[in-house]
């Protein structure tokens, strides 16, 4: 199944996205530096990652908890 279709499938790809985009974007931020277009969703992506970083790890973890034990 899609992860379009699958919504547990679909956070846990958001959240992947958010946490890799923030991850990149401290590592080399020139890649990451436009903020329009198609790389404008991966700018705003790291921003979140930025900006929300307690609620995205706490997103993070309650993800693994799931996939681990359910």
């Amino acid at each position: 199944m899609s992860a379009l279709f699958d919504f547990k499938a679909f956070l846990t790809v958001v959240l992947l996205t958010i946490c890799t985009c923030t991850f990149v974007k401290l590592k080399t931020p020139s890649i990451l530096s436009e903020r329009t277009g198609f790389r404008g969703l991966f700018w705003k992506a790291a921003r979140i990652g930025e900006r929300l970083s307690p609620w995205v790890a706490l997103g993070c973890f309650a993800m693994g908890f799931t996939i681990l034990f359910t």
